[in-house]
């Protein structure tokens, strides 16, 4: 997965084949300007290193330098850093764009720098909410035509009224296609006020192909008993709610829990919380902080069943195909996608969120008959093989950007 891949294997997928219909000789090939805040790698992150496969040779403009830069150099990309650190970086998404003012010169300079790049490409692709936001007013300037890759749910949940408006007025404006991952994203996109003919749905896809562990020999490398454990894998966040299940376990004497992922956001006083609570609640022996780790399928080959407990909805849940294909039963909370994922609850187990209660009564039932479990476990693997694979997402991606290139 890591590995960039040949020509000939994207050829055998369909994937060069597509961009070669389009053009009839090598300088006609559509140039893409891929952008992104950050180089942390994060799920859309992860989406962008998978969806620049097909497209060797184009440009990754990155507002700051990290993880995501080798992944995208590794893929083929020439890769060009904003000349300084972005000033969006303190800028939340929940507070009014106001707070832009102080650094509005910064902004526009970095603006700038995007305009420049798009005039050599043919399609600018903005894979973030501020890759956008900067992206739209680049791309107009430069006569180029612009793909939104909208990883959120536009929801007062996620971002402030005003983020909401200046984001759905810049995208009718603005945007030739809005990508989003999910029905859940595209109905919050529509009911903020952008236009349904904008959106284009294509499911996150990966490729999890784990070598099979044996879960005592994993557990045993974790220092971690037997007997009854869940994971949770995520990055620490409030909204990811992992509050929920560490109130949970309260209530469960003898469920073990993994909390795998950081604080990647500034998210460090949530961190400190959880292990504060974790503590009052008299868990530090049976809840068990990983950190960030590079390999979540390996680790949930070692736990029964895979927690999400996000609290606010989410635009799709990659830990949920990655348990999924790994063949892990999965508890998730009803809000955003993952109803979607889950096929109603016929691939997983759904409660509602903000409810320790009934996420405690979905972990009893787990462990007090397992076997009743694995019928849905085999038919999540099943719709995750057929639904969220890489190839299928690399495919609808490239179609996409193919169409806009034609109209440029």
């Amino acid at each position: 997965m890591n590995d960039v891949l040949p020509a000939e294997a994207l050829a055998e997928r369909g994937l060069l084949d597509r961009v070669r219909a389009t053009r009839s000789d090598v300088a006609a090939r559509p140039r893409v300007l891929f952008v992104s805040h950050t180089g942390t790698m994060s799920g859309a992150e992860l989406v962008l290193r998978d969806a620049v496969r097909p497209w060797p040779g184009s440009t990754a403009f990155l507002f700051e330098d990290g993880a995501l830069t080798e992944a995208l150099r590794d893929q083929g990309l020439e890769i060009r850093l904003a000349r300084r650190r972005s000033a969006l970086a303190g800028l939340r998404r929940d507070v009014s764009p106001l707070s832009a003012l102080p650094v509005l010169g910064q902004l526009g300079a970095l603006a700038l720098e995007i305009a420049r790049g798009a005039r050599v490409c043919d399609v600018v692709y903005a894979n973030s909410q501020k890759a956008f936001l900067l992206s739209a007013p680049a791309a107009r300037a430069a006569g180029r035509p612009l793909i939104w890759h909208l990883h959120d749910i536009l929801d007062s949940a996620h971002f402030g009224r005003a983020q909401r408006v200046l984001q759905v007025r810049l995208a009718n404006l603005c945007a030739a296609r809005v990508i989003v991952p999910s029905e859940a994203a595209a109905r919050a996109f529509v009911e903020a006020g952008g236009r349904r003919s904008l959106i284009r749905v294509v499911p996150n896809g990966l490729d999890v192909d784990p070598v099979p562990c044996g879960a005592a020999a994993l557990r045993a490398e974790l220092g971690l008993p037997d007997g009854p454990l869940v994971g949770v894998f995520s990055r620490l966040a409030p909204w990811k709610g992992q509050d929920v299940l560490i109130d949970a376990l309260a209530t469960l004497p003898g469920l073990r829990c993994v909390v795998v992922g950081a604080p990647l956001f500034g998210e460090d006083a949530y961190a400190a919380h959880l292990r504060d609570l974790a503590a009052r609640r008299g868990l530090s022996d049976r809840v068990l902080f990983l950190g960030q780790r590079d390999d979540v399928p390996r680790l949930m080959q070692a736990v029964d069943a895979v927690v999400h407990s996000s609290v606010d909805p989410e635009p799709f849940g990659r830990t949920l195909v990655e348990a999924m294909l790994v063949g892990v039963p999965v508890i998730a909370t009803d809000a955003g996608a993952s109803a979607e994922i889950l096929d109603g609850g016929a691939a997983g187990t759904l409660v509602p969120p903000r409810r320790p209660d009934r996420l405690a009564a979905a972990l009893s039932a787990l462990f007090a008959a397992p076997d009743a479990f694995r019928a849905r476990t085999a038919l999540a693997r099943e719709r995750a093989l057929s639904r969220y694979g890489a190839d299928r997402m690399q495919r609808d991606l490239t179609d996409i950007i193919l169409q806009v290139a034609g109209r440029a």
